[in-house]
């Protein structure tokens, strides 16, 4: 029987190691007993891989949950997933944000809803937001006009870009620095009405 030969095997730092010595030590590294250079990096370089791997396959959902103060309706729904806004989710969060006085219905935004749901993390609340107002119609925001000068004339609420919302387990206080952290847009703070107004506007503050 011929005798298999030594062969020499070069490792990271330079060092020579025969093929005999390199085979025991990778048995050694496989049961878990030493680690070598070459090895180690291997199993590093698969870790960051299969982190990778798992980050891309746990994409998260964003979900959103309100209460409607005028009409009493509730909805809790996820409205993005798998890297999407979801059809149904969003015409269902259209409808909740309505304008509770004309019934109308327009397509809010979606970068609204995202700022609603970082709101919703940075406040760490599982609350429903309370929506006080949100999509409001030319007639119905004319009409506001006459009896509240704060109401603006151009209001994004038109647009479905603004929302006017509470949480029944926070202070509107709390609501209002929170929401300016995030600078995703308009702020605007009513304690004595208890709400707090944001939009995806320009940021900017009253």
């Amino acid at each position: 029987m011929s005798r298999q030969k030594d062969v020499d095997l070069a490792v990271p730092n330079g060092r020579m190691l025969s093929r005999r010595r390199f085979l025991k030590l990778s048995a050694f590294a496989a049961m878990g007993l030493i680690s070598t250079p070459a090895l180690a990096k291997r199993h590093t370089s698969h870790v960051r891989f299969g982190a990778a791997r798992t980050r891309r396959r746990a994409i998260p959902e964003r979900s959103l949950a309100f209460y409607n103060t005028h009409t009493g309706e509730q909805l809790k729904t996820v409205y993005w997933a798998h890297g999407t806004y979801l059809p149904s989710a969003m015409s269902e969060i259209d409808y909740i944000l309505r304008d509770h006085y004309t019934d109308e219905v327009i397509s809010m935004d979606g970068e609204l809803l995202d700022l609603l749901y970082a709101l919703h993390r940075r406040v760490d609340t599982h609350q429903a937001f309370h929506v006080v107002s949100a999509y409001r119609s030319p007639e119905t925001n004319a009409m506001l006009r006459q009896f509240d000068g704060n109401v603006a004339q151009h209001s994004l609420h038109m647009v479905g870009k603004a929302v006017d919302i509470r949480l029944p387990d926070r202070r509107t206080s709390s609501i209002r620095r929170a929401a300016l952290s995030l600078r995703m847009g308009g702020v605007g703070y009513y304690p004595g009405a208890d709400f707090v107004h944001v939009d995806v506007g320009r940021v900017r503050y009253w």
